[in-house]
């Protein structure tokens, strides 16, 4: 019997790439898109012919998965087409201002049922601050370009705590997309890597960014403003209208398992950890080759399984199951973890009900504080 799992496609192409990213992408290699493209469908067909695996969930991501031919995107799902489950859940990415109508069409006939678009905010001084290319315009078309072609599953990504950003502009950016009808939203603190340049332009103060009252504001307004607008929250970052929590995210989650194609993408697949070559050159010269795009591995113990699936159950609404976790790595949770479960019960950081471990309001504004205790 064939396995189901998730799947992640790395694109790495991108327009231009934002101050803020330290993702695995780049700005100038458009030249390399068909060479690329060419290796990812090989190693596609290492688990559409050589593995046992259904793909139960798809996530084409980057990146710009947007920007490059769309017919690329479709050899890619003529690849697995026959590892794709009935009802997968098939999601691509999106910047605004990327696609055409022959371009959605083209999403749209080869099974992709659900796009995340990459606004991060409304304001147009914010966006181009952080280096985003589009303005809130090409956004509005590009949804409307969307929803007239029939997809009915959209997420919007948004970020805050950016710089210059007040509370206010937060309010309009939740307000005016909510608006619009999404069923899924993101909502992201603005992480400051220290490889990116937005580092260096706040670290010599060309940039200020909110400090950590107004951070907090800004997440407690976008709960209770996407609450009455109807999208329910399922994760510390993510709402839904009910229906349409992401399929995909959920896998990572629930700590379950996933392949990852294409260059630096990671897989955790039968209890082991590995990852491929992050640069294009390598990964399509062993692929080339005949060689795998896998740079290193690992096993997984059982503790550290045990440990991420603390770390990333918690970071759900519905927490974790207590029963399903002693059944899972056959131990009992409550004596096991019960020095760190009393501490942050203690300090109100945790419930414990219902056979189940959630965090609190406040837990999920100190997750990492919560985190470090599972691994005492």
């Amino acid at each position: 019997m064939k396995k189901s799992i998730g799947l992640y496609v790395h694109i790495p192409f991108c327009q231009k790439k934002c101050i803020y990213c330290d993702f695995n992408s780049y700005d100038d290699k458009a030249i390399y898109e068909d060479a690329y493209i060419d290796a990812l469908i090989r190693e596609l067909k290492y688990y559409s012919d050589q593995q046992s695996y259904n793909f139960k969930t798809i996530f084409i991501g980057g990146g710009t998965p947007t920007i490059i031919n769309p017919e690329n995107i479709a050899k890619i799902m003529k690849t697995i087409e026959k590892n794709i489950e009935r009802e997968a859940e098939i999601t691509i990415e999106c910047n605004p201002g990327t696609v055409d109508k022959a371009k959605v069409d083209i999403y749209k006939a080869i099974g992709i049922n659900r796009i995340s678009i990459g606004l991060q905010a409304w304001q147009d001084e914010l966006l181009n601050t952080i280096g985003r290319i589009h303005k809130r315009e090409d956004f509005l078309r590009s949804f409307s370009l969307f929803r007239s072609s029939g997809f009915n599953n959209i997420n919007v990504d948004l970020m805050f705590s950016l710089p210059g950003q007040s509370l206010n502009m937060w309010l309009e950016t939740l307000d005016n997309v909510c608006r619009l009808g999404a069923e899924h939203i993101s909502c992201y603190s603005l992480i400051v890597e220290e490889n990116t340049p937005i580092h260096s332009l706040i670290k010599s103060g060309v940039l200020n960014i909110p400090d950590e009252d107004l951070d907090r504001d800004m997440y407690k307004a976008a709960k209770a403003v996407l609450r009455n607008y109807g999208l329910k929250q399922y994760e510390i970052s993510n709402f839904a209208k009910e229906g349409f929590c992401c399929g995909h995210n959920l896998i990572y989650w629930r700590n379950e398992e996933y392949a990852g194609v294409g260059a630096g993408s990671h897989s955790k697949i039968d209890g082991k950890r590995f990852w491929n070559f992050s640069g294009l050159d390598e990964y399509i010269k062993n692929i080339e080759a005949g060689k795998a795009a896998v740079e290193g591995n690992e096993d997984i113990s059982i503790k550290e399984d045990m440990w991420e699936t603390i770390i990333l159950g918690l970071r759900l609404n519905s927490g974790i199951g207590i029963s399903d976790f002693n059944a899972k790595y056959g131990i009992h949770f409550i004596e096991e973890y019960g020095n760190a479960l009393s501490k942050l019960i203690k300090d109100s950081l945790i419930v414990v009900q219902d056979d189940r471990v959630r965090l609190t309001a406040k837990g999920q504004d100190l997750s990492n504080k919560v985190f470090v205790e599972f691994m005492q």
